[in-house]
């Protein structure tokens, strides 16, 4: 099984890639118990990727260490993305990778458990999450954690941020595992069950008459 984490910190090290590292550090293990052995966990920092990333918008293709990047993210069971907060939402450089993938493998994220987390300065940006990563996600098809977690400069060694972390990481372990047992679903057609316009008007030609329904009643 394997774990991918996307860090878009800027600066090395950097809270954004610590807060992926402590969700990994819970999810690994519990995505694969009772089994000792831990999900694999890869981390992309976007930062490395960045020329790359520019590079696939003004040529139309990835080159290799973005490509491989694409290719983790598609092979994953998991995701946790991190995203440090600017001007209220996610950076530039993290909607710039994502939009790239979108572009490269439209179904990449179908159906994908993702964890969305983000650091900032305050902890008026949490928002951030359910206004920003969220419907970001949404809209690519993943599967997203119903717990994100942010976590404000004030909270790193706060008890409330270790319970996030472990709700949030145990929900997408729980997803992982459930995705891995059960495999992958097919896609059902929304119309396979519709029934022919031709079988119900034929249906109608089969209904008594008003006068034959009244004597078959008695009335």
């Amino acid at each position: 099984m394997k774990l991918v984490v996307v860090s878009a910190g800027l600066s090395v090290p950097s809270s954004t890639r610590l807060l992926g590292d402590r969700l990994a550090a819970v999810a690994a293990p519990a995505a694969t118990a009772p089994e000792p052995q831990r999900a694999d966990v890869q981390v992309i920092e976007l930062h490395d990727l960045a020329v790359e990333i520019a590079h696939n918008f003004t040529n139309g293709f990835p080159e290799k260490d973005l490509a491989d990047a694409f290719d983790a993210v598609a092979q994953a069971d998991g995701l946790i993305v991190v995203t440090p907060v600017f001007s209220a939402s996610y950076s530039g450089l993290f909607k710039s990778f994502f939009d790239a993938l979108s572009v490269h493998d439209e179904g990449a994220l179908a159906g994908k458990p993702v964890l969305i987390a983000a650091t900032g300065g305050t902890a008026r940006h949490s928002l951030v999450l359910d206004h920003a990563l969220r419907p970001l996600f949404a809209y690519l098809k993943a599967v997203v954690v119903p717990t994100g977690v942010y976590a404000a400069s004030e909270d790193w060694g706060a008890g409330g941020l270790d319970r996030r972390i472990q709700r949030a990481a145990g929900e997408l372990a729980a997803l992982m595992s459930g995705l891995t047992t059960a495999g992958p679903q097919p896609r059902r057609d929304s119309f396979e069950e519709v029934t022919p316009f031709e079988e119900r008007l034929a249906a109608l030609h089969h209904l008594p008459e008003p006068a034959e329904a009244h004597r078959a009643s008695g009335t």
